[in-house]
């Protein structure tokens, strides 16, 4: 067996590694996931967080592409920003030259490395592949262009081989090169093997994949072999099963070894953003930016929380931007039901907290989730109290007999009245869009999820929506049932934006 951190002889403490750094490809590898397209003007958004979170080069896309990725990589690059701007390029002349036109700081440049993609894809052979490839470092530093040389395939390269293209890239001026799992082939004693020979040559980095689910750990292994520089992308996004995610990378490093690389209280924001722009959502599972990551609905898991923050938590939220959730189900306990209420200044009487809880438990004993909504619905039936609501719908108009639908919505928002209209791809799009719309100044919520079941049949069926909201950490499920799909769709998402209001207000008052 192979003690990876420490017990080789290739490999050094990552507690005595103090500089790693991160190269973030989110807007070129990850963008070549399947259905995702980026516009200029969200790439440049995109990168702007990501210099604002001390990523150190933002490889922009690919220059070869064509006109248009040209252009996006120019908004890029026209950017004041601190972090390196780079473009993939080809082992061909004319994508650096391409590269150049865009201005950006330096080239990623990708060169075949295995007998397969040498002799096979490219069909040149080896010997010509290491002369080329120096040629092409010689003149992009002739330009003054950075320049890291990536071996294509490196994990499958015949070792040797591998070395003499790299040393070949140094000896013709490259700044680093690059250990590249392009497949996700790759277990951790190959990573091992080869990053621990690159660095005897010079500067090298890690580009992992994460198709055999050792993304991370080969990244690990990568730096304790010596690489400096860690390729990834925000969630993980990317070919096939995607690329190591740079939030997992850069909190494994601080947590686990002290070794800083990025403003780690940025990136649930990152995360969001990168999310919402490529419409590949968040897996409620999903290590640190996960909706699950610190949430808590065991009885013995939230009394054990309550009692010390760290108990069932590796680090505490508010190190990356999160916060701590309480959530309820059949497995909620009386503590995690209190502090759940307390979260919203909620007092109730003992006897009132023993019914709560039993109503709570009888929810999800049927298989659903209880909200704060729920909850909070639950505890002011009990003790008979009302609540003062921020917005109310007073009137809606859907109407589908013409090209696009369009709705019409008054609300009632604090005492004044919103009037506002839009179009969707049905009634129910038009009058959903027409709410948010009419509540754009009080919240910037997003809608997570949206699910109707019929719960009569014929065609008056009555059917149930539930509408799921967010604002940042704040979630809110509400579901309501009508003969009218519109009628319960609208009035579900207004009683979630009324909700994620009064959240928004409680934590403003806890603030000051």
């Amino acid at each position: 067996m192979i003690d990876l951190f420490g017990g080789h002889p290739d490999t050094t403490s990552l507690d005595d590694t103090d500089d790693v750094q991160l190269l973030d490809t989110t807007l070129r590898d990850g963008e070549q996931a399947p259905g995702i397209s980026l516009t200029p003007d969200e790439k440049a958004h995109i990168a702007r967080k990501l210099d604002g979170a001390g990523i150190d080069v933002i490889e922009a896309g690919s220059a070869c592409t064509g006109a248009g990725e040209r252009q996006t990589i120019q908004r890029v690059t026209d950017l004041d920003i601190s972090a390196t701007v780079t473009s993939f390029c080809r082992g061909i002349k004319n994508d650096i030259d391409l590269a150049m036109d865009c201005d950006v700081d330096g080239i990623n440049l990708v060169v075949p490395a295995s007998d397969k993609h040498v002799r096979d894809k490219v069909g040149i052979t080896p010997q010509e592949n290491v002369t080329k490839t120096a040629e092409l470092v010689d003149y992009a530093k002739d330009h003054g262009l950075w320049v890291e040389v990536i071996g294509e395939d490196g994990s499958r390269a015949d070792l040797n081989y591998l070395e003499q293209l790299m040393g070949a890239s140094f000896d013709a001026g490259a700044d680093r090169v690059c250990y590249a799992d392009t497949v996700g082939h790759a277990t951790p004693d190959r990573t091992l093997a080869v990053v621990s020979r690159l660095v005897d040559l010079g500067p090298t980095s890690t580009h992992t994949h994460d198709d055999l689910g050792l993304a991370m750990t080969n990244v690990l292994v990568s730096v304790a072999a010596g690489a400096d520089l860690v390729h990834g992308t925000i969630n993980g996004i990317g070919e096939r099963a995607g690329n190591v995610a740079l939030e997992e990378v850069a909190i494994a490093l601080d947590h686990g070894y002290g070794i800083e690389t990025m403003d780690l209280e940025k990136i649930y924001e990152l995360a969001q953003l990168v999310a919402n722009k490529t419409g590949v959502p968040l897996p409620p599972n999903k290590a640190v930016v996960g909706q699950n990551a610190f949430t808590h609905e065991s009885g013995i898991h939230t009394d054990g929380t309550l009692k010390d923050d760290a108990m069932y938590e590796p680090y505490p939220p508010e190190k990356v931007g999160r916060k701590r959730r309480l959530a309820l189900g059949k497995h909620a306990g009386r503590a995690g039901v209190e502090a759940a209420l307390g979260e919203h200044d909620v007092e109730v009487t003992d006897d009132q907290l023993v019914d709560i809880v039993a109503r709570v438990k009888e929810i999800g004993d049927r298989g659903k989730r209880v909200t704060d909504a729920d909850l909070l619905r639950i505890a002011e039936e009990i003790s008979g109290t009302d609540r003062d609501r921020r917005v109310e719908l007073l009137d809606l108009t859907a109407v589908s007999g013409v090209n696009p639908p369009t709705a019409s919505i008054r609300l009632d928002v604090d005492g004044e009245q919103r009037e506002n209209a839009a179009t969707g791809s049905g009634p129910v799009d038009a009058a959903m869009n027409a709410t948010v719309e009419a509540l754009s100044h009080e919240l910037d919520a997003a809608l997570e999820s949206y699910h109707v079941d019929a719960i009569t049949g014929g065609t008056d069926a009555v059917v149930t929506v539930e509408v799921e909201m967010s604002r940042g950490d704040d979630t809110v499920a509400v579901s309501q049932s009508d003969s009218d799909i519109t009628h319960a769709s609208v009035t579900a998402m207004v009683e979630a934006m009324d909700r994620l209001i009064a959240s928004d207000e409680d934590r403003v008052i806890a603030d000051d």
